[in-house]
């Protein structure tokens, strides 16, 4: 027992860490951009993940091929990472990211029926979406882009800006964490309706990702950006499918 509560801890520490949260969000960049070019490979515009097209917009700015200069920036992270993290590279334990994925899809799982359950019960809730007139691989493409984008920046830079800036705002921990919680979820749910692929406003639609947005801020809190990115990304394909 002693030794299965060990292992355990174990997992949740280890997985928890830089190392393992970027190398299990490479798959994620990689069938993103695969899905994205197979889908449109001659489209003049494409379609993207907002927080995408912010990213490359910014990149553009030098002048370059804002894919290259994406792969670049993936990589120099990437050295950096593997140099912060080189003590644990000898104790790499591969059989953890099959795990962390089915840890994902559980709370993938668990968030989807929730949710739906109850705000979707409890106030009518249809959910319409611009990505319906989309094929099925444009909305594959999305659903993993949207899981590494969007938590990345309203997880790790949203949710870690708000809470930096709360922590010298407020001396109570309680209020600095949940206000940044609250803000960044609030915010993560109105961008859903900006653009020319945001969604029509609903009072039911904004509540349910609200609630997705506390739920993810909360995971990415607790068990890092690797996980939350999986689990967003996942039920995002579950709603596909499903």
């Amino acid at each position: 027992m002693a030794k299965t509560t060990n292992s355990i801890r174990s997992y949740f520490l280890t997985t928890h860490t830089l190392l393992y949260s970027y190398l299990i969000s490479l798959p994620l960049l990689l069938a993103y951009e695969v899905l994205i070019y197979i889908a449109q490979p001659n489209a003049e515009q494409i379609v993207r993940i907002s927080v995408d097209v912010w990213v490359k917009t910014l990149f553009s700015y030098v002048g370059q091929d804002v894919l290259s200069i994406t792969l670049i920036f993936v990589a120099l992270l990437g050295i950096y990472v593997l140099y912060s993290e080189r003590n644990r590279l000898s104790s790499l334990k591969l059989r953890y990211f099959g795990v962390m994925i089915l840890e994902s899809s559980v709370y993938a799982f668990i968030l989807g029926l929730l949710l739906t359950v109850t705000v979707s019960n409890l106030l009518q809730m249809v959910q319409t979406s611009p990505m319906e007139s989309l094929s099925i691989i444009q909305q594959l493409a999305l659903s993993l882009g949207a899981g590494l984008y969007e938590e990345l920046f309203f997880r790790v830079i949203l949710v870690t800006s708000l809470l930096y800036i709360f922590k010298r705002l407020f001396s109570n921990n309680y209020i600095s964490w949940g206000s940044a919680i609250i803000l960044a979820a609030l915010i993560f749910s109105f961008v859903h309706y900006v653009g020319v692929m945001g969604d029509p406003f609903t009072f039911g639609s904004f509540l349910f990702r609200f609630l997705f947005g506390l739920a993810l801020n909360a995971i990415y809190l607790w068990r890092g950006f690797g996980i939350a990115a999986w689990t967003h990304a996942i039920y995002d394909l579950m709603v596909i499918i499903y």
